[in-house]
């Protein structure tokens, strides 16, 4: 069994004769698309709070503007994998910066709800060019197992880079200009890409790809639009025909396009791939340690602001350590698989995870953010360590000319686990509060009918409701504090069975992967 720990056949094309410094360049120059969608994805969960009072979304308006990027983005991540190794990866990666770009210039102006959920989705096409593209020219560009998984440990930490500098500048920039400012910093974030990159970068691809087969791309998407919209459906308004219907279409098309795979000369997902436990684990693992390190920030990110009051750049600065952890973590984990199994540096990454959730889920959050904050370092070393390695895993156990569809799936594992994070976390969360929201009796008589809707639909509703009639602030307040705190509870006791169950199948699982050399 081939793993990343071990030499494979490599496929450099133009960069056989590169010098050394020219891959460390064309690495930094990768950086910078990986920094926009994780700057993109984290400045937007801090202005999430400034979205729900300009625009007055509904809760699950709320949610699909979080979730309508991810979710057009991880149905169509394997569809663009494998485009990229037939047109080109590098080729693939400046079609998709363009795009990018341009669409969040025009998504920052959205004036109504559907508008911005209609940017984020568009976004999603060219962001699914983005980041398969990145992890594939890496497995090309570093053949050498040690230079690869350096390279994946800074590919990983300019995630967490990302993540880091995502809540310091949206929030700076949603204070001093607007909400849709955060979308702007696509632009400047890709000129030294197209700039440089068709120079530095060299292009790689399949040399015998075959053919895009279109229904298979068609059907990629009827499995993951129909089962995530189900999900959102239950978790919200309860098992109920359309969201279980849905959910069931979702998994006949999942079927319907396996079989289809099997059956192509050339098809959109080498489904072998999967035959490999080292492979499958490593992508289960990233899916989930990304499920819970989501998941956890949408609900702190709320918290911090609508709860403890503070700013979003001051919610950003208080998270940043926890975030910078992550970075840390998976550099350090670099070293380590030298003196231990990786599979068992997986699966102490997923526990650390397990323990965050645990201080949240069975800790009392009346105390101040501190105790939140805490939680999140704990799992953000957990993720930075389980993250890395996984990545690393995926890419080392699949063959260089299979790159771009190895970096594709790892890629819609990261973003199926950060969809599922906000879908199914977050639409718990939301019902929760729904639900156990206890209003002050005679409310109706104090506020506007719209603004007793919100304060019944959201955490952000309910405090923009408080700041108008001064009798009642405090009970309502109190109320979606209450109410909030009751859904955090049961996201955390869900996060905390996942994570200690993934760790112990990744502990069984990996233990036969060796030590690097």
């Amino acid at each position: 069994m081939t793993t990343s720990l071990s030499p494979a056949p490599t496929q450099r094309d133009s960069t056989a004769a590169r010098p050394p410094w020219r891959d460390w360049l064309a690495l930094g120059l990768l950086m910078f698309p990986v920094l926009l969608v994780a700057v993109d994805n984290t400045a937007l969960t801090f202005a999430l709070p400034a979205i729900a009072r300009a625009l007055e979304p509904t809760g699950l308006q709320l949610l699909w503007i979080v979730d309508a990027y991810p979710l057009v983005l991880a149905g169509l991540l394997v569809s663009m994998g494998s485009l990229g190794d037939r047109i080109g990866r590098r080729r693939l990666l400046v079609i998709g910066s363009l795009g990018f770009a341009a669409l969040s210039a025009a998504t920052a102006f959205a004036p109504t709800p559907e508008w911005l959920i209609a940017g984020r989705a568009a976004l999603g096409f060219f962001g699914a060019m983005l980041m398969p593209s990145t992890l594939s020219l890496i497995r090309n560009i570093f053949p050498e197992p040690n230079r690869r998984r350096l390279a994946v440990a800074i590919w990983a930490a300019g995630f967490s880079g990302g993540a880091a500098l995502g809540p310091i500048l949206g929030g700076w920039l949603v204070e001093h200009f607007w909400w849709g400012a955060v979308f702007l910093v696509a632009v400047p974030l890709m000129l030294p890409l197209l700039a440089l990159g068709p120079v530095l970068i060299p292009e790689s691809r399949d040399p015998a790809p075959g053919r895009v087969d279109i229904p298979s791309v068609l059907l990629s998407m009827l499995v993951m639009v129909p089962v995530v919209y189900g999900i959102k459906s239950v978790a919200t308004e309860g098992p109920g025909m359309a969201g279980l219907g849905s959910i069931a279409f979702g998994v006949v098309m999942g079927i319907v396009f396996v079989r289809r795979q099997h059956r192509l000369q050339h098809p959109l997902l080498d489904m072998s791939l999967f035959r490999n436990r080292v492979f499958s684990m490593a992508i289960s693992a990233n899916i989930l340690a990304l499920f819970s390190f989501n998941g956890f920030i949408l609900f702190l990110a709320q918290h911090l602001q609508l709860l403890e009051g503070m700013t979003p750049s001051a919610a950003g600065i208080a998270m940043l350590p926890a975030l910078a952890a992550t970075v840390a973590a998976g550099l350090v984990a670099v070293p380590l698989v030298l003196k231990v199994r990786p599979g068992y540096v997986v699966a102490a990454g997923l526990s650390f995870s397990a323990v965050g959730y645990s201080v949240v889920a069975f800790g009392n959050h009346d105390g101040g953010p501190s105790l939140l904050l805490a939680a999140l370092l704990v799992l953000a070393l957990g993720v930075g360590t389980a993250e890395t390695i996984s990545n690393d895993l995926i890419l080392g156990s699949a063959p260089p000319v299979k790159s771009g569809a190895a970096a594709a799936i790892s890629e819609t594992g990261y973003e199926v686990g950060s969809l599922l994070g906000t879908a199914v976390l977050g639409s718990i969360l939301t019902a929760s509060y729904q639900q156990n929201l206890r209003l002050p009796a005679g409310l109706e008589a104090m506020l506007p009918g719209a603004s007793l809707h919100n304060a019944g639909e959201t955490l952000a509703g309910a405090v923009e409701a408080a700041l108008l009639p001064e009798s009642v602030a405090g009970a309502v307040r109190d109320a979606a504090a209450a109410a909030f705190d009751s859904g955090v509870h049961i996201t955390a006791a869900i996060g905390l069975v996942l994570m200690a169950a993934a760790a112990v199948l990744a502990a069984v699982v990996l233990r036969k992967v060796p030590k690097a050399a």
